[in-house]
């Protein structure tokens, strides 16, 4: 694991995890964890096949 010490590469994570928080907020109506987690997890993998992340 490479440490990286710059604050801006945070702003790199910050910004691709925008979107996850987009569409998490809406979904505290789920009333179980499963259905929220299911959802949350296709929402990453479709996510992740459009978009490659730089490393």
């Amino acid at each position: 694991v490479e440490v990286r010490t710059s604050k801006y590469l945070n702003n790199l994570v910050e910004q691709d995890h925008r979107r996850v928080k987009q569409r998490y907020y809406p979904m505290l109506g789920f009333k179980s964890f499963g259905n929220a987690a299911v959802t949350l997890g296709g929402i990453e993998l479709a996510q992740k096949i459009t978009r490659v992340l730089p490393i």
